[in-house]
């Protein structure tokens, strides 16, 4: 099994790119996992409503063109609509997952949400929390709580839990 994550934008501020490093780091000897970076759409300084559909519309077309859509792949998509998982359930699933060789891609999406194709697509629309975060600090709390998960599934003594 391999975790892809699939995060629209890049240049990601330092602070940003430490944090996720280190839990990159950690968790690599227990599941492989990558990150797709996909390019943002070009925005204008004060976008209507129209366009800002528009650039979900295109930066979903992105996200649904790196998913590998095999069948080898499951389509996991963050989403503050989603359902929120306790960080159990979530090594329940990825433990669930495992077993059956598939790959799990987890979407990130852009400033300005997920398109509807890509939430049509996907396997499971998960929250992280109710609050709105900025992309960019999603990527550090997903991949701490991966690596959490991780850790739960091996037996190791990083989570503390109940």
């Amino acid at each position: 099994m391999k975790i892809r994550i699939l995060s629209v934008g890049n240049k990601m501020p330092k602070w940003i790119q430490t944090g996720f490093d280190e839990y990159f780091k950690r968790i690599q000897p227990m599941i492989s996992t990558d990150i797709v970076e996909i390019a943002a759409a070009k925005r204008a300084k004060n976008p209507s409503t129209a366009n800002l559909a528009k650039y979900r519309e295109q930066e979903g077309q992105a996200i649904l063109a790196a998913h590998n859509a095999s069948g080898h792949e499951q389509l996991w998509v963050l989403d503050v609509k989603g359902k929120m998982l306790s960080t159990e359930k979530l090594a329940d699933k990825l433990a669930d997952v495992m077993p059956q060789g598939m790959d799990v891609a987890l979407v990130i999406g852009g400033a300005d949400g997920v398109s509807p194709a890509v939430l049509a697509k996907a396997d499971m629309i998960w929250s992280l929390s109710a609050l709105t975060l900025p992309h960019p600090l999603v990527r550090v709390v997903l991949m701490e709580q991966l690596y959490r998960a991780m850790s739960i599934n091996n037996n190791h003594p990083y989570h503390r839990g109940n």
